[in-house]
């Protein structure tokens, strides 16, 4: 995958669960992900779309989850901030005269949805408490 938003966001939602009903900041947060906090920002306005986060704005405001987090499956958070392609894609047209270029598309549509459901599986696995509860 060559997008970490996945990885930003379960970052800041397993900072979040550590921090227990503790307001934390989107600077905070940069400084533990060691990213501007602008993009931290961006991450947090998408989670709280999707129900993952509570944020309070101004001098004393912050976030934090909205939900449990032995409620919030890993599956769940792929899913609201998943690449478009999982494993990238051609933007070029394969050859459809070579009998490889007319089916190749077809047949890494069909390896790319099963490795992207055996991943959706494999975190579905595991709530957000469950890999907080990993960090000592």
């Amino acid at each position: 995958m060559n997008n970490a938003r996945f990885q930003v966001s379960i970052h800041i939602l397993t900072l979040l669960e550590r921090a227990g009903n503790e307001l934390l900041s989107s600077d905070y947060i940069a400084g533990s992900i060691n990213i501007n906090p602008a993009i931290v920002r961006k991450e947090i306005s998408n989670l709280k779309k999707y129900g993952f986060i509570d944020s309070k704005e101004g001098k004393n405001g912050g976030s934090t989850l909205a939900r449990p987090a032995r409620d919030i499956l890993l599956s769940e958070i792929y899913m609201a901030v998943k690449p478009a392609a999982l494993l990238g894609s051609n933007k070029n047209e394969p050859n459809p005269y070579c009998p490889v270029g007319r089916q190749i598309n077809q047949h890494i549509g069909s390896l790319f949805a099963a490795a992207e459901a055996a991943l959706v599986n494999e975190l579905n696995q595991t709530s957000l408490a469950a890999f907080s509860g990993k960090f000592s």
